[in-house]
């Protein structure tokens, strides 16, 4: 908030003037006098004053100095010039404001989200911004079809709907690497499901991804890694659901932070299958189709459009093939694992 030093009529400074030359002649303002007034209207936005406390003293000033000798008309035209004159200094001010405001706010958020800055620094310039960082704060981060920056239409639709429900809640819109992201309070779920619901929604079933709630300034920024990381591991294992939460993922940043171990059990696991007729392909969707349905054949056979047979059969090759066989308990969990991670490291399609 900008201090207010000076009184409004200060920046009336020769209005009286103007009005009395100008309508007793019916002449329009000179460009000089345009100028004094747009001038005027730039220092008074600069200062912190309201356009109607302004207004107001424009229009008491041209009462009580109304020129007798002018037709209302006149006065009044040159009230017009004047005013406009005035507005137009005071909107590009306020412009500039916005401007400068707007590059702080993002500036901001972008060390937030990237844990740039120091500490205490982070939390002074957090109150600035509606965030009290003494909280814990999650982040959720969505993403369409395209990419967008905040003068798009799809994210200006989001941050209304947002903000026109929580318009009294402590949080942050913004887009970054064109994709949408809301920072609320870790405690308020209802505003990152809202957000989720709107985004996906303006983006024609888009896919939002909810951090797990981290306390400080640091925390936010894990937040967002951590949703980050949950679009990723989406993409990768396929996923479709529109919400997805990292604390529901958990098992496989886990798997892909030794990334040698994972690369081993894949090599070790499921190299055998490159051996088959057509490649390891077939019978890896096989196994993915066969696990995520609950190991239960039938299920599997409907989402490949195979026989439960033929669904059998190439169980029956990954058994041969790699000694393990995906319905033995002992076993199911190994290639499960690294059915995983060949989703994760992209393979066969990128070899190891």
């Amino acid at each position: 908030m900008r201090a207010v030093h000076d009184q409004p009529q200060e920046f009336l400074d020769g209005y009286v003037q103007i009005l009395g030359e100008a309508s007793s002649t019916g002449r329009r303002l000179t460009r000089e006098e345009l100028r004094s007034r747009r001038t005027l209207g730039t220092k008074a936005a600069a200062a912190g004053h309201g356009w109607r406390a302004l207004i107001r003293e424009h229009l008491i000033a041209s009462r009580t100095a109304w020129p007798a000798a002018a037709t209302p008309d006149s006065v009044l035209s040159t009230m017009q010039q004047a005013i406009d004159a005035f507005a137009d200094g005071y909107e590009h001010a306020q412009r500039l404001v916005i401007r400068q405001e707007e590059a702080a706010r993002r500036e901001f958020i972008d060390d937030l989200l990237h844990g740039h800055g120091e500490a205490g620094q982070l939390a002074e310039r957090s109150e600035r911004f509606g965030l009290r960082l003494s909280r814990a704060h999650a982040v959720a981060v969505a993403e369409g079809p395209a990419k967008y920056d905040e003068t798009d239409p799809v994210p200006r639709q989001v941050e209304t709907a947002l903000f026109q429900r929580f318009e009294k809640r402590r949080i942050l819109f913004t887009t970054k690497d064109g994709r949408m992201v809301c920072i609320a309070p870790g405690d308020q779920d209802d505003v990152l499901l809202h957000f989720a619901k709107q985004a996906h929604a303006a983006t024609d079933g888009g896919r939002t991804a909810i951090g797990r709630p981290r306390p400080g300034a640091v925390g936010i920024g894990h937040s967002y890694e951590e949703a980050l990381n949950a679009l990723d591991v989406a993409e990768r294992m396929g996923f479709d659901e529109p919400l997805l939460r990292a604390a529901d993922l958990l098992v496989f940043p886990v798997l892909a932070r030794d990334r040698q171990a994972l690369v081993d059990l894949v090599r070790s696991t499921l190299s055998p299958l490159e051996q088959a007729r057509g490649g390891a392909r077939p019978l890896l969707d096989t196994l993915t189709a066969y696990f995520d349905s609950g190991c239960i054949a039938a299920e599997a056979a409907r989402r490949l459009a195979l026989s439960v047979r033929a669904l059998t059969y190439r169980l029956e090759r990954v058994r041969t093939l790699t000694g393990s066989d995906p319905a033995h308990p002992a076993h199911r969990n190994t290639l499960q694992t690294a059915v995983i991670g060949a989703r994760l490291l992209d393979w066969p399609d990128r070899p190891l």
